[in-house]
């Protein structure tokens, strides 16, 4: 079965009670139980529900999972699965990680005894360097957000098998559409599904889908100890959302394309990353490891002044944190998602105060085009 039809077929797609072509809304808290010496599947919804475990039984199937597990939001999925490491743990992290994760590995894991090294994941030989006696795995994004570098997850990940370390991989840009870290031999995959794969920015959720079963369960348990599990309404419109994720990539991606040529020639526009142009650094290995490169890009300005003003003059790339609707979003990492990273160790990343971020919806290209010539004036 391709994957076009696992987005439809790949889960659940019944509800064998009445025979509705889809899983229900099971907002219910709590079971009732028959057998005292034997509880049935279900008991307590914060450990399961119905409708949440259809969509985590998708996903599964998309990444090629044994287990997937849906979260409140893709903090929640990093968070929780940061767990799984103990104090004195050691984790080697890509350097331009989503700020989000930056802000948790260095301020609370690292006060519960979980240090992190941040490095630039594009050199394979500096991500080897970093790892130490203690380290218990890496944690990868590619493309990374905002600069879209390019990591090669094989390479990546045949590191981390000579250690006898695990993988993490957050693939949120390009979701299992595009990319499949698992197929990669990498170990776990996190997603905030509240992009690209719900697609209609009303909803946030998170994932995190692994290989290994016992992986899962530890991973499972923690969930369950700390009550991170996605409710049945989110759950239910992520599953509605995901059957357009093709749909919506590919013409979102065809319509990135167009914009991409046309913001190269720009006078105002000095530099812009999308690893779909054959002079971007990480081309070659994301080509060989993904299926696409995806619909968010980011791109530099010849000043603040410029950079304020296409911000504030966009009317319909809505200036606004997230990505991956249907609706293009236009963002400013230095004060949105990388607003926790302080300020000199996000220039020394390349994140510049000129910098911004697209991610491309569905509108007609020439007017995201148009409207985007008159913001910057």
């Amino acid at each position: 079965m391709k994957l076009a039809t696992k987005l439809i077929h790949g889960g659940p797609t019944v509800d064998m009670q009445t025979g509705a072509l889809g899983v229900p809304i099971y907002q219910i808290s709590t079971y009732r139980q028959t057998s005292v010496d034997h509880f049935s599947k279900y008991d307590y919804a914060r450990g399961d529900n119905p409708t949440r475990e259809a969509l985590e039984d998708t996903i599964a199937v998309l990444e090629g999972g044994s287990r997937c597990l849906a979260f409140a939001s893709g903090m929640a999925a990093i968070s929780t699965t940061l767990m799984i490491f103990s104090p004195g743990d050691h984790l080697v992290v890509c350097d331009d990680v989503y700020g989000g994760a930056y802000r948790v590995l260095s301020t609370i894991f690292s006060r519960m005894g979980i240090k992190s090294t941040f490095v630039d994941a594009t050199d394979l030989t500096a991500i080897e360097a970093a790892i130490l006696p203690e380290t218990k795995g890496i944690y990868l994004e590619t493309p990374s957000n905002p600069l879209l570098k390019v990591t090669d997850l094989r390479g990546a990940a045949a590191i981390a098998r000579r250690h006898g370390i695990i993988t993490l991989v957050d693939n949120t840009f390009m979701t299992p559409y595009l990319q499949r870290p698992l197929e990669l031999d990498c170990d776990i995959v996190l997603h905030s599904g509240t992009k690209f794969i719900n697609g209609h920015s009303d909803v946030l959720c998170g994932f995190a889908v692994v290989k290994d079963k016992e992986l899962g369960q530890r991973i499972r348990y923690i969930q369950n100890a700390f009550g991170t599990g996605l409710g049945p309404q989110d759950s239910f419109l992520t599953l509605r959302g995901v059957k357009t994720l093709k749909v919506r990539m590919d013409q979102s991606q065809q319509n990135t394309l167009k914009i991409v040529e046309w913001l190269k020639a720009h006078e105002r526009v000095t530099a812009v990353h999308y690893p779909g142009l054959p002079e971007h650094p990480g081309h070659v290995i994301h080509s060989a490891q993904a299926d696409g490169p995806g619909a968010v890009f980011s791109f530099e300005l010849d000043s603040y002044e410029t950079t304020k003003r296409l911000l504030e003059g966009s009317h319909l790339a809505a200036f606004a944190v997230s990505l991956g609707g249907v609706e293009s979003i236009i963002s400013y990492p230095a004060k949105m998602s990388h607003a926790s990273v302080p300020k000199e160790v996000r220039e020394r990343k390349g994140i510049k105060d000129t910098l911004v971020r697209l991610s491309v919806g569905l509108e007609d290209p020439d007017d995201l085009i148009a409207d985007l010539q008159q913001a910057m004036g």
